[in-house]
């Protein structure tokens, strides 16, 4: 073996060490940014992301079996066998629509299986939950039809449907849980929740319209609370605050 082979060949051994330590520093670094930028938020925490059109528009970070309010909006997919049970649904102990059932003895998924409730777009069920069950005293449930024909888009028409039965139930103010990352759908949080922000928003402003030439009851809906998990708050608010400065932006001098 000459001196040249073994010159070559620890030149070579050199560069793909200098090569793989770069590639460590590169992955250890994109391990480090993903970890920075999932922060999570503690349950419980709340925020106002904004007030438009008399509404208030909260942040909480909660599942719709724990949180409190007069009227509580959750969202279902048209049933398939265990889909909110196993992968890519999330984890029961992370999985607020799970929640939701084993509150009410699996009732929910009952409901879905028999076709009693069948989830199809915008299709509403309002359950009356048996007392102690959930923290909020009325449960609607708002179908989003076929979970492979999901855009972000239909959530606008969601968030008015939400609005518009709190409305009509007398209420002031109502939680609403979208329950897509539940059901494993890997859908873009902040858009989501601007568009269910600007849904609700819309129905608000129709229905302060209608209360204003006296067809509509002068109650109200004055607060819709928005809730996310730990992981997806901040970003879920971005997209509120975005679709709140929207409305601002396009009705400056209007309140």
């Amino acid at each position: 073996m000459n001196n040249t082979f073994i010159t070559r060949h620890r030149k070579a051994l050199i560069t793909f060490m200098s090569a793989s330590f770069l590639l460590l520093q590169a992955v250890s670094l994109m391990a480090q940014h993903t970890a920075d930028a999932v922060k999570t938020t503690p349950v419980g925490t709340t925020k106002v992301w904004g007030k438009v059109e008399g509404i208030s528009i909260i942040g909480l970070v909660q599942g719709p079996g724990a949180a409190v309010a007069p009227l509580q909006v959750a969202c279902v997919f048209e049933y398939t066998e265990g889909d909110i049970f196993n992968p890519p649904a999330l984890p029961a102990a992370l999985n607020g629509m799970v929640h939701l059932d084993q509150a009410l003895k699996g009732q929910i998924t009952e409901l879905r299986k028999s076709g009693k409730f069948e989830g199809h777009y915008l299709e509403t069920l309002l359950i009356t939950p048996p007392k102690g069950a959930l923290k909020a005293p009325r449960l609607l449930l708002i179908g989003l039809g076929n979970r492979h024909q999901f855009n972000a888009d239909m959530m606008i028409n969601v968030g008015a449907v939400a609005l518009r039965e709190a409305s009509h139930m007398g209420v002031t103010s109502f939680a609403f849980a979208s329950d897509i990352k539940d059901a494993g759908i890997d859908s873009p949080t902040a858009l989501v929740a601007g568009n269910v922000t600007k849904g609700i928003i819309n129905a608000c402003r129709t229905q302060r319209y209608l209360q204003q030439h006296h067809l509509a009851p002068a109650k109200p809906v004055i607060k819709a609370t928005l809730l996310a998990g730990p992981a997806f708050f901040e970003i879920a608010g971005e997209g509120i605050q975005a679709a709140i400065t929207s409305f601002h932006q396009s009705t400056p001098t209007h309140e």
